[in-house]
């Protein structure tokens, strides 16, 4: 008896170790299946994006902290009051006790900043922090919607291309790809290119002008945060005529690179890569055409506090994240192909802001400021020099 029941019991062991060995075989088959299985589905924002299954659930932890993290911030206006974040200035006239509170005010928001601001506050919160507040209170109430009726009929070369580029920002989304928010989104940009002439309108301004839209609670706040973005938050040329701050930051941008990532760096210039080929629509976008649309709003959360070093430490981290795939890459397509199916779905912006800001080191404004002013002697002479060459080819093309 008590043997057969030991055979009985090794035969049930077998047959549990074999039916154990055809689950592990199953199991990554499963795995792969839902990772090519492509379903479509609405992000937080009404956006239409394309993804697996695990992408739809790593959406779906997103909005869950987001929820948690609302309850956070009610939780501090009912301790701190409606507007503690702006009590964060530590002056030399608060009295001790005031410049205690406003410190531990300015360490707790800049965590909270990090962890994102949610979707109902972040309008209030934007408009505040940014300075948008405080440049729309300069200028009398009227002013926003005077511009808008004195230029509404208007046609200039940029309004030109405004009315190009509406149709192509966005489509498909519900509320930006229809009359009203074409309608919107063209006053604010038209608006603006009056507003400075200098920057006019820029290609790239119709996907940030956009974005603003849905996140603000009034299309005049849009405008306002479009205007402190590019003459406060900015560096002031990056939205200029021949696009020189644009070239100086890819320069700054392939320094840091090199002094960050220097085994990514070394190896795509070994295979003549050159970083602005997604760089440059990454810092004239500010990731908007790039990034899932969460992701983006939790970069340009901290862009808004604490200023343009974020787009640079973000950039570097998505080639950080693909460090071992992009050195075993031959090709220029391939690195392009590598880095764009990353930002097509980094749909958890926890993931991208870690390794920006606690893998790569923290890059200030100050340090981006000095390798700016640097490299901007030999950009200027480089467009200069474009400039002469094209002067000359149409000269030689009306002499003939």
């Amino acid at each position: 008896m008590y043997g057969g029941g030991s055979g009985t019991h090794e035969s049930k062991r077998e047959m549990s170790l074999e039916y154990q060995a055809q689950i592990s075989i199953l199991r990554p088959s499963i795995r792969a299946r839902r990772a090519n299985m492509t379903v479509k589905f609405q992000d937080v924002h009404g956006f239409t994006v394309e993804g697996n299954v695990d992408d739809v659930n790593v959406l779906n932890e997103v909005r869950e902290k987001l929820r948690q993290q609302g309850r956070v911030w009610w939780a501090l206006e009912a301790n701190k009051g409606v507007n503690w974040y702006l009590e964060t200035h530590v002056s030399s006239t608060l009295k001790s006790s005031l410049k205690f509170s406003a410190l531990v005010n300015a360490i707790t928001l800049k965590r909270l900043i990090k962890k994102g601001i949610p979707l109902n506050f972040r309008p209030k919160v934007w408009f505040s922090l940014s300075g948008a507040a405080k440049k729309k209170s300069t200028v009398p109430d009227s002013y926003y919607n005077d511009m808008t009726s004195a230029v509404f009929d208007m046609v200039t070369p940029a309004t030109k291309q405004i009315d190009q580029d509406l149709p192509r920002t966005f489509p498909g989304h519900p509320w930006l790809d229809t009359s009203d928010g074409h309608s919107a989104l063209r006053r604010v940009l038209v608006a603006y290119s009056f507003r400075d002439s200098d920057v006019g309108y820029c290609q790239g301004l119709n996907y940030v002008a956009a974005l603003l839209l849905l996140v603000m609670k009034t299309e005049e706040d849009a405008f306002w945060m479009l205007a402190v973005l590019l003459e406060n938050v900015l560096f002031n040329d990056c939205y200029t005529y021949n696009l020189s701050g644009c070239h100086v930051d890819q320069r700054v941008f392939r320094d840091l690179l090199a002094k960050k990532c220097p085994r990514i760096a070394t190896h795509l210039e070994g295979i003549d890569f050159d970083v602005s080929l997604v760089c440059t629509e990454w810092f004239l976008c500010l990731f908007s055409k790039s990034l899932p649309s969460e992701t983006t709003l939790r970069v340009w959360d901290i862009l808004f506090y604490e200023g343009a070093n974020v787009l640079f430490n973000v950039a570097l981290a998505i080639f950080k994240m693909n460090e071992e795939e992009l050195l075993v890459t031959h090709q220029v397509g391939d690195v392009i192909n590598v880095i764009q199916k990353t930002t097509h779905h980094l749909f958890d912006p926890d993931e991208l802001l870690t390794v920006a800001f606690d893998k790569i080191g923290f890059t200030t404004t100050t340090t981006i400021s000095k390798q700016r002013k640097k490299q901007e002697p030999a950009v200027m002479a480089e467009l200069d020099q474009r400039l002469r060459r094209l002067n000359s080819l149409h000269e030689n093309g009306d002499e003939n």
